[in-house]
């Protein structure tokens, strides 16, 4: 790897990083379809490569995350280990199954969730703020949230998102805080199966991680400076944007 390509894959990792602390994600939604159209990775090692910068990232998003919103580490244990298990079946699954298949999948998904959750903006009254269920309902939803993060590459926490949103009747910027304590140990589980099967390039996930770390925070910063809804929106519009670049690839 020459030098100007290696800062380019930094450039590229900071703005990954800060859409990733921006929405509480990681980066790895943005950067699986970035890296199949920019970099040709199939869907298999665009998904491995993405998690190597999505790890450093979702820890330093966590911990600005409970900087600004105190996360109740009893929500955010449960919520880990009920991912974490199932995380590991659904990167098991992802490497068996085909990967065009595969693309097609997440595809759907994207624009499933992106549908539903710009729904419910305009359908249901704005969320409070805490968490309206007893924590043994995160247990089920850290089970569902990690085997989707693990199938898809994306730790969880974008599926865990909206349902805390329309489920526990949490805040956007509560729901992504927490979803990232889900984050952690899938998205390890997830990068440990897909480099066991050979699907992870390192350098480029170690370049986009450099530059990532530097632009996690201030997405983190701006999602809390934001109104609620115009977050909401944002985050529908980013689902439905990685839908259609993967159609495009």
């Amino acid at each position: 790897m020459d030098l100007l390509q290696f800062l380019l894959d930094i450039g590229l990792g900071l703005v990954l990083g800060f859409l990733g602390g921006l929405f509480g994600i990681g980066g790895g939604l943005i950067a699986i379809p970035v890296l199949g159209l920019l970099f040709g990775l199939d869907q298999h090692l665009a998904q491995g490569s993405a998690l190597v910068m999505v790890v450093p990232n979702v820890l330093l998003a966590l911990r600005r995350y409970h900087q600004h919103n105190r996360i109740d580490p009893r929500h955010a244990l449960v919520m880990a280990g009920s991912g974490l298990c199932t995380a590991w079946l659904g990167a098991q699954a992802a490497n068996l199954l085909d990967a065009g298949h595969m693309r097609q999948a997440f595809c759907g998904f994207l624009l499933a969730l992106a549908t539903w959750s710009g729904l419910r903006l305009f359908l249901r009254p704005a969320p409070g703020g805490e968490l309206c269920r007893p924590w043994p309902w995160l247990v089920p939803l850290g089970m569902g949230s990690g085997t989707l993060g693990g199938l898809f590459g994306v730790g969880g926490a974008l599926v865990a998102t909206p349902l805390l949103i329309a489920l526990f009747g949490a805040s956007q910027v509560v729901a992504q805080g927490l979803s990232l304590a889900l984050a952690v140990p899938s998205t390890l589980v997830s990068l440990a199966t897909y480099a066991l099967h050979g699907r992870v390039d390192w350098m480029l996930g170690i370049s986009l991680a450099i530059g990532g770390l530097s632009g996690v925070g201030w997405g983190v910063r701006l999602a809390h400076a934001l109104p609620e809804r115009a977050l909401g929106l944002l985050f529908c519009g980013l689902m439905s944007f990685c839908a259609l670049l993967l159609l495009l690839d």
